[in-house]
């Protein structure tokens, strides 16, 4: 019975490698050999050359503590540009209590050759002139043209450093008026 199955098998699958698909063979065969593939050559490998490194003088870069350059120049704790927090607490200006991009420049004035601008915080409006702060970094207003504050500010590094910034506050239009 065995025999006779395996029999069968065998010739099932000389009955289907008949010519049915031949024609298509030929085809296949007349339309490629006339085909070479197109492969770029690979670019060229260039041997190993070894670097020499000579940690004699470098900072140890497995060093756990934070890493500072010896040329640094620091006026104590927090680097040169850090702010005098007691000063800010004594000016103790509205303008310093909120951040930068919640306040609104809405107006400018010239009075005596000395710009003023006219800041928008909530609903409350007041005057900065160039050298007054603004917004939560110590930002001091360098400059005011009739379209913008300038301003300079003072920001906090994770790793405690300060260091400058410029910003700048545009003029804000009326919302909703049409031109």
């Amino acid at each position: 019975m065995k025999r006779l199955t395996l029999l069968a098998f065998c010739f099932s699958l000389a009955a289907c490698s008949g010519g049915e698909h031949e024609d298509l063979q030929r085809w296949m065969d007349e339309n490629s050999k006339d085909l070479r593939p197109n492969i770029a050559k690979l670019p060229e490998v260039k041997p190993y050359e070894a670097v020499p490194y000579d940690p004699q003088g470098l900072v140890d870069p497995f060093k756990s503590s934070k890493i500072e350059p010896e040329t640094k120049n620091k006026a104590g704790k927090g680097g040169e540009f850090q702010p005098d927090m007691e000063a800010r607490e004594m000016r103790n200006s509205i303008l310093e209590k909120y951040p930068l991009e919640s306040l609104k420049m809405i107006g400018y004035l010239n009075i005596n050759n000395q710009p003023i601008a006219a800041i928008q915080v909530e609903d409350k409006v007041k005057q900065a002139k160039v050298g007054e702060y603004l917004g939560l970094d110590f930002g001091m207003v360098t400059q005011i043209t009739d379209t913008e504050v300038k301003l300079r500010e003072l920001i906090q590094d994770s790793a405690g450093d300060w260091s400058e910034r410029e910003s700048s506050l545009y003029l804000q239009g009326k919302e909703g008026s049409k031109k």
